[in-house]
């Protein structure tokens, strides 16, 4: 089946709640490739990454998963925004973004659960018994996570950067934070759906008052795997839209045609089950396997204000560009071959990264 809207849609311009617009319908997905420094200040490879996106059409560009604190990091080389000393570095990244005529965010994170101890990260889990031998996060550190997300925001916006984007997604801390399964907790961020979603949404409304009035917030959310619940999403989902919290929702789907496979959805797509939420001036956007011009027209069919390009953003720098020259534009079949993502101008830290990708990097090829 052809797309239903044209693929010109695709670069009709999108207004936001705050600030500017974005050009076109284009947003490169948030992709975290571990190649900045040790201590997380991005490195010359990020730089030249940053560089190589910014001139692809994107209308608004996120950066991989930034630590909100050096102790919530999940990957070796994972981009931090933790400390003003990774400022002038983030300035430049944010000038460059600017320089391309996209609009820029810094997508702000912190594992929660997942961080690393092997590489300075300390496991804070939302409930004691999530993780052998470790506590649960008392109030007072819940808060203090909290105030780093919106310090980070701050340190975004002195960076010369559009807005953020919270990473709600892949059981990382905001997300941990919404499952029952994870969190068990006795306090006012634990129990009712309420109290589980009140990290996520006091984040948001400290960063909103923090920040200037053309500040744009995203946020980022899954909906599968570590105990969440999709009605409980949605019905959070929809507070925060009616609010209007955000100025856009990034749904990060494994695949943006998957089917819910139970529950009061049933048979429904994933993606329907949000773009059906009243959004008022919230626009909502979806990732997941966009790898054509066509899908990504279909996806503005079916009710996307946006599209996320990711892994065709890493096969391809300027994916929109590609499409605006081609209405049949399709990415290159995976697996590729390391040479063929090192001619493109990825870094080997980039290249080693996407090797733990399934079925990215052909197996062997060096």
């Amino acid at each position: 089946m052809g797309a239903l809207m044209p693929v010109s849609t695709l670069f009709e311009p999108l207004s936001l709640l705050h600030g500017p617009a974005m050009r076109n319908r284009f947003m490169l997905a948030p992709l975290t490739n571990q190649q900045s420094e040790l201590d997380g200040t991005p490195s010359e490879f990020d730089l030249d990454w940053i560089d190589q996106v910014s001139q692809g059409g994107y209308a608004l560009i996120q950066t991989g998963a930034a630590t909100v604190e050096a102790s919530g990091i999940a990957f070796e080389r994972q981009l931090g925004i933790h400390d003003d000393s990774q400022l002038a570095a983030l300035t430049h990244m944010a000038d460059s973004l600017r320089a391309g005529g996209g609009l820029s965010a810094v997508q702000l994170h912190h594992a929660g659960h997942r961080a690393n101890p092997l590489i300075g990260g300390v496991p804070s889990p939302a409930s004691t018994g999530t993780l052998d031998g470790i506590h649960g996060l008392k109030t007072d550190q819940v808060e203090r996570i909290r105030d780093s997300f919106i310090e980070a925001a701050k340190r975004a916006e002195r960076a010369g950067f559009d807005g953020v984007a919270l990473h709600g997604a892949f059981g990382w801390i905001l997300s941990e934070f919404m499952s029952p399964a994870l969190n068990r907790r006795g306090d006012a961020y634990g129990g009712s759906v309420e109290n589980r979603a009140r990290l996520t949404i006091e984040v948001l409304e400290g960063i909103r008052k923090a920040t200037g009035p053309d500040f744009q917030i995203g946020w980022r959310l899954s909906v599968e795997r570590y105990g969440l619940r999709l009605e409980e999403l949605r019905e959070i989902t929809a507070h925060i839209l009616d609010r209007e919290l955000i100025d856009y929702l990034d749904l990060a789907l494994w695949d943006s045609r998957q089917i819910v496979r139970e529950g009061s959805f049933l048979g429904k797509t994933m993606l329907s089950v949000f773009t059906g939420i009243p959004r008022k001036g919230v626009r909502v956007g979806a990732a997941g396997r966009v790898m054509s011009a066509q899908r990504a027209a279909e996806l503005l069919d079916e009710g996307c204000d946006f599209v996320l390009i990711g892994r065709a953003g890493i096969l391809q720098r300027d994916f929109p560009l590609q499409v605006a020259a081609d209405p049949h534009y399709d990415s290159p079949a995976l697996p590729v071959t390391a040479q063929f993502l090192r001619a493109g101008g990825l870094s080997e830290r980039f290249i080693d990264h996407m090797r733990g990708w399934p079925a990215f990097v052909l197996p062997g090829s060096v």
